[in-house]
């Protein structure tokens, strides 16, 4: 059955799609790269129409796949659930990824990168915290290892105690070690890069060694 356009006008709440009218009653929207080649007058077949809607999907698809990445930077694995949340086939899924990847938008290598520079600047993590951070965004255990390959924890503990440190230095000894302890411990560091941090730091700001590790670090 034939079909013919009698209008297309921008929708008023999303100027990037617009209203197809057919046999002058409104029938679907599209997105406007999917509805640039109509014209009025045009006349369309159910076949070309299912073909327009499901152009469509993908386009919404991939829309909102962007939006997300453009928020902040996401894993593959993290781009594949949200598709997934919108009952997103995964044909079109893939498809949806391979673009993004084309277009350097999801770069698993990158984006664990990214990630771990992001973190040792502000919120300075040992190397475990953040492979299971990466991780658990879906990053392959190869690119984890790649990515965090070059952090020390003896010196992520030590940037990390700075400053809390400063917050707690009015404490005495053993209260300022144990507070500062579970911090760097809710940020991954064993026990050791952890101890070494604290007592440089307390050495910093007080001027003198602590209590040795035999008194009770």
């Amino acid at each position: 059955m034939k079909h013919t356009i009698t209008a297309l006008t921008l929708q008023k709440r999303n100027h990037q799609r617009v209203s197809v009218f057919l046999d002058g009653e409104y029938a679907f929207g599209l997105a406007r790269i999917v509805a640039a080649w109509l014209e009025v007058g045009q006349e369309l077949s159910d076949e070309k129409i299912a073909q327009l809607r499901a152009e469509d999907a993908r386009e919404v698809a991939y829309q909102r796949a962007l939006r997300t990445i453009q928020y902040r930077p996401r894993s593959e694995s993290e781009v594949r659930q949200l598709l997934r949340r919108y009952a997103t086939p995964e044909e079109t899924a893939d498809e949806i990824i391979e673009r993004l990847k084309q277009s350097g938008l999801i770069d698993d290598a990158g984006f664990a990168q990214t990630w771990v520079e992001n973190r040792t600047d502000l919120r300075p993590r040992s190397r475990r915290a953040l492979a299971y951070e990466l991780s658990r965004r879906g990053v392959d255990a190869e690119v984890i290892e790649q990515s965090i390959s070059g952090i020390d924890d003896d010196a992520m503990a030590y940037q990390a105690a700075q400053r809390p440190a400063r917050k707690y230095k009015d404490l005495e000894w053993n209260d300022f070690r144990q507070k500062m302890y579970r911090f760097l411990a809710q940020r991954g560091f064993n026990y050791e890069a952890s101890a070494q941090a604290i007592a440089r730091v307390w050495q910093e700001i007080h001027g003198e060694q602590p209590i040795s590790e035999e008194e009770g670090f």
